[in-house]
């Protein structure tokens, strides 16, 4: 029997870029400390997970000021969002083989 793995997304092997797109896929947007609290991560590891993501264009990356306080914020892009769908069926086909 053939395993066919080809759709099985290298940039959501990492647990951290897991977290962060399911996370993103239940919520529209999500600030920074929330996504690090949710996954209990640093800042700087968050941040590099951030960019891996962003750098694929599979999330957006929105910076602002929140009266003098620095606000950023994640969402999923409409191709990260079918990439991750496509990664999550690929891996339920792959268990059910």
């Amino acid at each position: 029997m053939k395993i066919d793995i080809e759709n099985i997304n290298k940039a959501f092997e990492n647990r951290i870029r897991l977290g962060i797109m399911s996370v993103l896929m239940v919520n529209d947007k999500i600030d920074f400390n929330t996504m690090k609290e949710l996954l209990n991560l640093t800042d700087g590891n968050l941040a590099s997970h951030i960019t891996g993501l962003e750098k694929q264009c599979y999330i957006n990356v929105s910076k602002q000021f929140v009266g003098k306080k620095p606000n950023t914020t994640f969402e999923a892009t409409p191709e990260g969002k079918l990439a991750f769908k496509t990664h999550l069926n690929a891996l339920e086909k792959l268990i059910k083989g």
